[in-house]
Formats: structure tokens, C-alpha cells, sequence
């Protein structure tokens, strides 16, 4: 008989789990990749849709990505297919901000040093030198549930990829420039570039690994009726 999941140990892989923003070069083998995808196959979607498409980038694929990427961020405007957040305000703006300023500290950026932010902001674009990148699209005439379905493969996608020894980090930074991202590609007209996941071996030794988020109390999260 099959064991039953057990939360315990679910919730040790959660923890294990962190946008990782500083990757080694190596490749991962791509009977290990597929294997990550089958596993986030399994989360569920409305009506069993599946809407996600994967795009998935290794060795020249990746550094043309790269290219193409740094190449966009200086060039063009943003044009993101889905509406980035019209503001962040109240606990939403302290928490990003918390997040900000830990990930400064570990990297040394300085307050108020816009040449050291703006070189640590462009990292998104070189995908913080990941070996692979997983480019996610949804259908438009699915609307927001088709891009919620893939919020959950994003979700299954990464824990199965801790769950292998592969580190990542979920992008909507690069769907900004979803444009350039759709003309790289040549993904059609008909599906929104929802984010990209960066993805490969964690680099131990890089300072913007160096810290940790940290959670609300389930008693901000939780409205008992």
C-alpha cells in the first residue's frame, strides 16, 4: 500500500522553497525537467482546462533569451500583456517593501544608490544567470481563471522542482516586456505571457541567497465565521 502524503513533510518542502536569485551554470538534464513538468500537471485547473503552455529554454535557447531580454529592458517600454498591480498599499507595500530591503542588505546595496538598484533590478532580465527558463502562457479567451490555473502549475512546477534539487524563481518582471517575449518566441496572438520561472542549480555561495521571507501569522490570514 502506498503511503498517504503526509502535511509534515509538505510543509518542510514549502519551507525548503525560495525564489533563488543566484543560479550556477550547470544544465539539468531534461528527463529531470520533464519529470517536473508531469508533477505540476497535477495541480488543478477550472474544469480540468490545463491551460498553461510551457516554453522551456536550455544552453543557447537560454543565453538568446538572455540577450534578447537585456536588450528589451533597455530599449522598450513596458508592455505587459496581463495589467501589473495598479498600486500596492497599506500591509501589501510593507511586506514588498520588507522583501526589497532584505534582499539590498544581503547584496549591498545602499539606500538611495539608484546605479547599485538598477544593476541589481536588471538581474531579473538575465534571469539572475539561470541555465534554464520555463516561459508560461495562458489563452485570452480564458481570462483571469486561465491565468489563476497557471498561477497553480507555477506553484506545482516549483515545489516539484525543490522537491528535485532544482532551484527557481517565479518572474512577472519579464512579462512586462511580453512583446518581446511573444516576437522572440513566436507564440501566438491568442495567448497572454502570464511569467517566466527561472530555474537551475542554487549558487550556495551568492549573496542573494542569503535570506529568507518570512510568513504572515494564519490569524492575519484566517476570517473565522
Amino acid at each position: 500500500m502506498t503511503d498517504k502524503p503526509d502535511l509534515k513533510q509538505f510543509e518542510t518542502l514549502l519551507a525548503a522553497r525560495h525564489s533563488c536569485r543566484g543560479f550556477l551554470a550547470d544544465q539539468i538534464d531534461d528527463a529531470k525537467i520533464t519529470a517536473i513538468v508531469a508533477a505540476a500537471q497535477r495541480v488543478p485547473s477550472w474544469c480540468n482546462a490545463q491551460p498553461w503552455q510551457v516554453i522551456i529554454t536550455r544552453g543557447e535557447a537560454t543565453e538568446g533569451f538572455r540577450a534578447a531580454m537585456a536588450a528589451a529592458v533597455q530599449t522598450a517600454g513596458h508592455n505587459a500583456d496581463i495589467a501589473f498591480p495598479a498600486a500596492y498599499t497599506g500591509i501589501y507595500k510593507d511586506r514588498r517593501s520588507v522583501c526589497g530591503w532584505q534582499l539590498y542588505a544581503v547584496v549591498g546595496v545602499q539606500k538611495g544608490d539608484r546605479a547599485a538598484s538598477t544593476a541589481q533590478m536588471v538581474e531579473n532580465y538575465r534571469f539572475f544567470g539561470a541555465p534554464h527558463v520555463a516561459v508560461i502562457t495562458a489563452p485570452k479567451n480564458l481570462g483571469a481563471y486561465g491565468v489563476l490555473d497557471c498561477g497553480a502549475f507555477v506553484t506545482g512546477f516549483m515545489l516539484a522542482a525543490e522537491a528535485a534539487g532544482v532551484a527557481s524563481i517565479a518572474q512577472a518582471a519579464v512579462a512586462g516586456y511580453s512583446d518581446q517575449v511573444r516576437s522572440h518566441f513566436g507564440i501566438a496572438e491568442d495567448r497572454n505571457v502570464v511569467c517566466v520561472v527561472s530555474f537551475g542549480l542554487r549558487d550556495e555561495a551568492h549573496p542573494a541567497n542569503g535570506f529568507r521571507t518570512d510568513r504572515a501569522a494564519v490569524e492575519q490570514v484566517i476570517d473565522w465565521r
